[in-house]
């Protein structure tokens, strides 16, 4: 059995070692720990959501779905885990940490937190996008959309990562200069484009109106202007089979 570590909580390298992991079709490793509140088969197909091109990607990582994950805090940084949720313990949790495995990357999602399909797969694929620029990179005609949508002065971004760097990148062009920050604009490039991912993953999981990513720290990208990223990036990935990509549009009454 694992080795409890205090008030029932988990060392997280114990819980990987006595957890099986499974390998859903696109190839992504996976496993259920605890009292999570997960149904086997929806937590299947939100990971299956992923497409294989995107998946294969992910080789070194391990996502490992939790009831609650924690920093040890005064006594180390490990990574603890609660086999159950308690307010107490939910207080002192976030919503994922990384540990680093023998064999690979752990991430451990902390479900008990996210209190409903949505946010637990949103989650879970802002980990995927992240991870997969990370590896791949941005490829240049995404760039070249979003940079071309940035200088166009698109209404809002999809994150605060994304709206912070954009607005920097260009802060120059504010000031009557022609010059653009390198550096933020790369920083916005990448959290755009793994933004969009998680934002295409999500579409293809559940359905969802997109006012639900609604943030007070930043507008939300105009409709418009996100429809094409996420066409984009169905176009460069395409989506595994039994998922289907839509965007649907509604009118104001």
């Amino acid at each position: 059995m694992a080795e409890g570590v205090q008030n029932g909580l988990l060392r997280a390298v114990q819980v990987a070692r006595e957890t099986a992991v499974h390998h859903a079709p696109n190839g992504i490793a996976f496993a259920a720990f605890g009292d999570n509140s997960l149904d086997g088969p929806d937590l299947e197909r939100m990971v299956q959501a992923v497409p294989s091109a995107i998946a294969s990607a992910l080789a070194r990582k391990a996502y490992y779905f939790v009831p609650l994950a924690l920093s040890e805090g005064r006594a180390g940084d490990a990574t603890l885990v609660a086999p159950a949720y308690t307010t107490e313990l939910g207080d002192q949790a976030i919503c994922h940490r990384n540990v680093t495995l023998d064999d690979a990357d752990g991430v451990f999602i902390s479900t008990r937190l996210l209190g409903d399909r949505f946010a637990l797969s949103f989650e879970f694929f802002i980990n995927v996008g992240h991870a997969f620029v990370d590896v791949a990179g941005v490829p240049e005609s995404f760039q070249q959309l979003a940079w071309t949508q940035a200088l166009a002065d698109v209404r809002g971004e999809t994150s605060q990562d994304a709206w912070e760097s954009r607005n920097l990148s260009l802060a120059g062009r504010s000031e009557g200069k022609s010059t653009i920050d390198e550096r933020a604009k790369t920083s916005f490039l990448e959290s755009a484009f793994s933004d969009a991912i998680a934002i295409y993953l999500l579409s293809l999981s559940i359905d969802f109106d997109y006012t639900e990513l609604r943030e007070r720290e930043y507008p939300l990208l105009a409709p418009q202007a996100l429809a094409e990223r996420l066409r984009h990036v169905a176009k460069l990935f395409p989506p595994n089979s039994g998922y289907e990509f839509a965007i649907r549009y509604r009118r104001r009454a």
